[in-house]
C-alpha cells in the first residue's frame, strides 16, 4: 500500500543546511500498521508530512496503492492518504462549528456541500450528532481527537497517517482513541503509519516498528521483539528501557 525508497528532505543552504531526513525507504502492506518511534526532531513527523503532501521538498520515490506519487499531487491523490495531528485543539479552528470542520474536507474535493456525511462521521468515532453545532472549545481533548479523526475518515481513505495522535491526551483517554483507531483499522481495512516518541503506543497498534535516529533508521523491530523485549541497536535498547521504566 505504501512504498518509500531513498527519501530524502533537506532545509536551508550553506551554513543553515539541515538534513531532515536522510535516505529512508520502507513498504507497508495493505492493512498493516507500521510504526516509526525516535527522539523529537529526529524526522519522524517530516517522513509523514512528505506522505501526506504537506511537505512537497522532498527527493526519492513515494508510491501510494501501486501509484508513484508527485509533489504536486491531484484531488485523488490527496485523497488517499489523511493525516491525524498530534494536538487535537491545534488543528480544529477554533471560530468553525464541528459540523462544518467535519464537511470541509469534503467541499475541497468537489462532493457538494459536505453535511449529508457529518452525523454519520460523528457516529463513526462514537460521538452525539448534535456535537456538529458545538465549537472545539466545548470538546474535551479526548472527544477533539475523535473529530479529528472523523474528519480524516470522512473521505475515505486508505491509508492513515498518525503524528502522535494521543501524546496531548490525558493518560485515561490515551487508551480510547488507540482502541478507535484499532477498531476503524480493522473496519474497513485500512493502513497505518503512526509516529511515536512512545514504545508503549506502538507496541499497541503496529505490526512492526522502525527506529528513527539524526534522520535515519537505526533498527527494525517486529511485534514478538517488541513483545520480548528484543532490540538490534543500542539507541532502540536505551528507548525501549526509557519508555518501560
Amino acid at each position: 500500500m505504501i512504498r518509500i525508497s531513498n527519501l530524502d528532505v533537506v532545509y536551508g543552504a550553506g551554513k543553515t543546511r539541515n538534513h531532515v531526513v536522510k535516505g529512508v525507504g520502507f513498504e507497508v502492506g495493505r492493512g498493516q500498521t507500521l510504526g516509526i518511534v525516535g527522539e523529537s526532531g529526529c524526522g519522524k513527523s517530516t517522513v509523514l508530512r512528505s506522505l501526506a503532501g504537506i511537505e512537497q521538498g522532498w527527493t526519492g520515490s513515494i508510491e501510494l496503492d501501486g501509484k508513484a506519487i508527485g509533489k504536486i499531487r491531484s484531488r485523488n491523490e490527496l485523497k488517499c492518504a489523511q493525516m491525524v495531528f498530534q494536538d487535537p485543539y491545534g488543528s480544529l479552528h477554533p471560530r468553525h462549528r464541528i459540523g462544518t470542520a467535519l464537511a470541509e474536507p469534503l467541499r475541497s474535493m468537489g462532493h457538494g456541500d459536505g453535511w449529508s456525511a457529518v452525523q454519520k462521521a460523528l457516529r463513526q468515532v462514537g460521538l452525539p450528532e448534535s456535537f456538529a453545532n458545538r465549537f472545539p472549545h466545548e470538546l474535551s481533548g479526548g472527544q477533539r481527537q475523535r473529530v479529528a479523526i472523523a474528519r480524516a475518515l470522512i473521505l475515505s481513505p486508505p491509508i492513515l497517517l498518525l503524528d502522535e495522535p494521543t501524546s496531548a491526551l490525558d493518560v485515561s483517554v490515551q487508551a480510547e482513541i488507540l482502541n478507535l483507531l484499532a477498531d476503524k483499522r480493522d473496519e474497513h481495512g485500512l493502513t497505518y503509519v503512526l509516529v511515536s516518541h512512545d514504545l508503549a503506543v506502538i507496541a499497541h497498534m503496529c505490526d512492526r516498528v522502525l527506529i528513527m535516529k539524526d534522520g535515519a533508521f537505526v533498527d527494525e523491530l517486529t511485534k514478538a521483539d517488541l513483545e520480548s523485549g528484543v532490540t538490534h541497536a543500542d539507541y532502540s535498547r536505551e528507548l525501549f528501557e526509557a519508555s518501560f521504566l
